[in-house]
């Protein structure tokens, strides 16, 4: 086989194939520390439409921020300013 020199398809492929860095959880790039129960707007994006938590693959939180949404969700709906489902 002959040597086949690079050409601009060979780019292409080089591009498309680079590794993305890993995106920040949206708490830690605010630098919040707690995540406060009386926030709701926030706390409304970690829940679905049933009221259930999201995963952290899907909430894009780190583990310490997931554990800290998780309490807040809980505190806000014991007191009434969430509902339980839907």
């Amino acid at each position: 086989m002959a040597f086949k020199p690079k050409g601009p398809k060979d780019d292409k492929k080089q591009k498309r194939n680079r590794v993305r860095e890993p995106s920040k959880c949206r708490f830690c790039r605010e630098k919040v520390t707690e995540i406060d129960y009386k926030d709701l707007a926030t706390l409304q994006k970690l829940v679905s439409g049933q009221g259930k938590h999201f995963s952290r693959k899907r909430s894009g939180n780190c583990a310490a921020h997931q554990r800290s949404s998780c309490k807040a969700i809980k505190h806000a709906r014991f007191i009434g300013l969430m509902p339980f489902a839907g």
